[in-house]
């Protein structure tokens, strides 16, 4: 009985090893997309927000790693920019009131374009 307790428990270590989840992204590359993000928007007066938005948030998911496999985003900012005005102008429309639900549909459209990477 003994044996059987200790043997399970070394699987489970073993599988836990090599399932194991984490991110490999650094502090100097999230400080320089988000001053080069930044800059690209307020210079294009927040026209290309979308392609900021997509280029950091591909570089966070690009280096994140769940149960031993990496994530990769396929998202474009030209796949966004559609979704983008037609959010801005649902707020407008309804002075203000969509952007609560505005944040909502921007997490599932990152999710709709966040898969596995195969290798």
């Amino acid at each position: 009985m003994m044996e059987r307790t200790v043997m399970e428990h070394n699987i489970n270590v073993t599988a836990s090893y090599e399932n194991r989840s984490y991110f490999d992204g650094g502090l100097f590359q999230y400080i320089g997309w988000r001053i080069l993000g930044t800059l690209i928007t307020v210079f294009s007066l927040g026209i290309l927000y979308p392609w900021s938005l997509t280029m950091v948030y591909g570089w966070k998911i690009n280096h994140t790693v769940i149960e031993g496999r990496r994530l990769q985003f396929n998202g474009t900012a030209i796949g966004l920019f559609g979704s983008w005005i037609k959010w801005l102008l649902l707020t407008v429309v309804t002075l203000g009131i969509y952007s609560f639900w505005l944040f909502i549909a921007l997490e599932k459209w990152k999710v709709k374009h966040t898969t596995f990477r195969d290798y």
